[in-house]
């Protein structure tokens, strides 16, 4: 079993919702994500989904976008990720998922970025450019890491994809909870909840909702059908805006939420 394995095993247990919570990595810099990190555990966090910062990042929104920016200014870089992740390794077991960009990671070379990613201590990655009809290569370089790679699903996925992403589900299925990119809005969940009703008929994989949710209402609402949901651009504003003592605030009230509602 994982990290991210065991996490979830260990909340279905308890009957808890998991948090995910997106920081990206070198903002507001090396010192400060670690911070970051530590602050989001001690606040509720389950996992760390650990954002490599990329010039084009497609599925992200202007919050995340500027992060990115930012960060690829003051010098992150893929191998710099790598080195947070060991650093984590020194004070926490929190499970981490990289989310980044298939162009960075094929400049490293994937195979070896696997290999490095694995002994840096993180638990996988999440690529939203690469589609599952392109991911079996990469799939396979992962596995035999005992890395996860983590596959989507929309509002929009048709029945045959799903059924075809369910049988090599692994981790969590990212369930993207409307059309187009990442950041705080009003959503209806009824759509994504449809879809999750369908994966959850065809595997054991646990589903986490992300997109727009900024608030423990929002939270609580996107975890109806889910088994966690995924908070990114309401905490990357706040640490933007050098207020870690909100953000920390704020993963807290929507742990507190999500524990009551499941209560």
């Amino acid at each position: 079993m994982s990290r991210l394995q065991d996490k979830f095993n260990e909340l279905k247990a308890a009957n808890k919702k998991g948090l995910v919570i997106y920081l990206t990595a070198g903002i507001p810099d090396m010192e400060g994500t670690l911070a970051a990190v530590k602050m989001a555990e001690q606040a509720g966090a389950d996992i760390i989904e650990l954002g490599i910062p990329f010039s084009d990042p497609m599925a992200d929104g202007p919050i995340i976008q500027s992060a990115s920016y930012q960060a690829i200014k003051k010098g992150m870089t893929l191998p710099k990720v790598l080195e947070l992740v060991k650093e984590i390794r020194k004070f926490s077991q929190i499970p981490i998922l990289g989310m980044g960009y298939i162009n960075n990671m094929l400049n490293y070379g994937f195979d070896k970025l696997t290999v490095d990613a694995k002994a840096a201590g993180m638990d996988g990655f999440i690529i939203p450019d690469v589609p599952h009809e392109e991911s079996g290569d990469m799939k396979q370089a992962c596995k035999a890491q005992g890395l996860h790679l983590v596959e989507f699903v929309t509002p929009g996925t048709t029945d045959a994809r799903i059924g075809e992403t369910c049988t090599t589900a692994d981790g969590f299925i990212y369930c993207v909870s409307v059309n187009g990119v990442t950041g705080v809005r009003k959503i209806d969940y009824g759509p994504i909840n449809n879809v999750i009703e369908h994966v959850k008929k065809q595997t054991n994989t646990p589903c986490a909702v992300g997109f727009g949710i900024g608030s423990p209402e929002a939270a609580v609402e996107a975890a109806a059908k889910a088994d966690a949901v995924i908070v990114g651009s309401a905490v990357v504003k706040l640490i933007l805006e050098d207020k870690q003592a909100e953000a920390a605030e704020l993963i807290g009230r929507i742990r507190q939420a999500l524990d009551k509602k499941v209560s």
